[in-house]
């Protein structure tokens, strides 16, 4: 019994151990950026060796899962399958876009040293990919609430698609743009390609 008692005991400090390496590397990841990111600082800001760090994550692969997944729990994207009860295609972009700049604002420093660095490591792309599903499915939400003709659609598809990218949003508020004013004016972008 007292065995079961310690192993159970070590689990739980394993589990810890690894929550706080996490938590360390999404920290630096968001402000840093994960390319500025040594296993150094994260074993430091964790508190462990560097051992210790590689006996949890043997694989930068198995660090940028552990942080994607952390990360996206504590700072979901907005639920687009909310948005499929509003009928009116502009009320509901206008929802889509003032949620999703809202969470933008909230997340901006973080994702803005995440998304930079992306460009120049090809191995985070798979950890992006369910982000990059979750705005796909944004957007096919936003673009089929709006009757188009074929050959509009491309142009639709892309204006939507534009509107709901984080560099999109981060270009207007530089320019003095409130999230709603913003929202705003990317309803009368996508409006322009739906004549």
């Amino acid at each position: 019994m007292a065995q079961k008692y310690r192993l159970k005991e070590r689990a739980q400090r394993q589990a810890q151990t690894r929550q706080r390496i996490v938590e360390a590397a999404v920290e630096l990841h968001t402000t840093l950026g994960p390319a500025h990111t040594t296993v150094l600082a994260i074993a430091q800001r964790a508190g462990v060796e560097r051992p210790t760090f590689y006996r949890h994550f043997p694989t930068m692969k198995d660090l940028f899962s552990a942080c994607s997944s952390h990360y996206g729990a504590q700072n979901p994207l907005p639920n687009p399958e909310l948005w499929l009860k509003i009928k009116d295609p502009e009320v509901r972009l206008r929802r889509g876009l003032i949620e999703l700049y809202g969470y933008y604002s909230l997340n901006e420093h973080g994702l803005w040293n995440i998304l930079r660095d992306l460009e120049d490591m090809p191995e985070l792309r798979p950890f992006a990919a369910r982000r990059i599903a979750h705005l796909n499915r944004m957007r096919d939400v936003l673009v089929d609430a709006r009757p188009g003709h074929s050959k509009r659609r491309k142009h639709l598809v892309a204006a939507v698609g534009h509107a709901l990218d984080f560099f999109t949003w981060r270009s207007l508020r530089r320019q003095g743009l409130t999230n709603e004013e913003a929202a705003e004016l990317s309803v009368d972008f996508v409006r322009s390609k739906n004549r």
